[in-house]
């Protein structure tokens, strides 16, 4: 089993990050907490989980140890796969997806796209003892990188809505919509913002 990947990051995108480590690119599928926390960085050390499936070998990579232990414990949920899992750590920060599934706020968790009511409430079900018992709400919420440029952030924020699933003609409407009130947003965030309206 791979534990981390230490190297270059050659080329990053809100949903995947290629690192390069003796010679090797690895493109790893990232969240966008991760994504925020290693934008800039020259050097990454990810956290890895690897899926292996008949069709593909998936990477998937995390900034810390405790949102890798949070995507582990999602996808022993029934019904949460490794992107759905991503999905949800792209929407919600580990802290705040650990306060949400300890006060039982299924509103909250219902608002990520491919989440029903049904799914909201298991996580919490079958997770709550769990996030209690690995202490995981402690940690901070990754901070968000400042915005750079208004289209490169429209483009980087619809390319990512398209890699995770989404049509791109309604992307790009709710992606202007939220940069026409938002302004100032960073791509994280516009991208947190039109998971939850798309």
């Amino acid at each position: 089993m791979i534990e981390y990947i230490k190297g270059e990051l050659t080329e990053i995108t809100p949903a995947l990050a290629v690192v390069e480590c003796n010679g090797v690119g690895y493109g790893i599928n990232v969240s966008l907490n991760t994504f925020s926390a290693i934008q800039g960085k020259k050097e990454v050390k990810l956290y890895v989980y690897e899926a292996i499936r008949e069709d593909a070998h998936v990477l998937y990579g995390f900034a810390t140890r405790q949102e890798r232990e949070l995507f582990l414990l999602l996808i022993t949920v029934s019904g949460i796969g490794g992107n759905t899992a991503r999905m949800i750590l792209s929407a919600l920060s580990p802290a705040e997806l650990c306060s949400v599934i300890s006060s039982g706020n299924e509103k909250l968790l219902k608002t990520v796209k491919g989440i029903g009511l049904k799914t909201a409430q298991r996580i919490i079900v079958e997770l709550k003892d769990k996030i209690a018992s690995t202490g995981a709400g402690t940690a901070e919420p990754v901070s968000s990188v400042a915005s750079t440029v208004h289209t490169e952030i429209y483009e980087e924020a619809v390319a990512a809505l398209t890699m995770l699933g989404f049509a791109q003609a309604p992307s790009q409407k709710v992606v202007a919509a939220i940069l026409k009130e938002e302004p100032d947003a960073a791509v994280e965030t516009v991208i947190k913002l039109a998971l939850k309206r798309l």
